[in-house]
């Protein structure tokens, strides 16, 4: 699934206002992942422009993304 696929009706819960830009996020999972390096969920992020309200969406990591992430940080 495309990730803007579920933003074509987005509106802010907040403001009700239908203005956003998306992002990534990704964040490390436990002791072992962090002792290593390893970024283990990946998000993407959906920002309000009109009162800065963000949510944020799970999506998998896949397994290249995982090892680049353990050479680039």
């Amino acid at each position: 699934m495309n990730d803007s696929t579920f933003l074509v009706n987005w509106r802010c819960p907040r403001c009700e206002c239908s203005t956003f830009t998306t992002g990534q996020a990704r964040v490390s999972g436990g002791f072992a992942s962090s002792l290593f390096d390893v970024q283990g969920k990946k998000f993407v992020t959906v920002e309000c422009e009109g009162c800065g309200y963000t949510e944020f969406y799970k999506r998998r990591a896949n397994t290249a993304g995982k090892i680049l992430d353990f050479f680039t940080n």
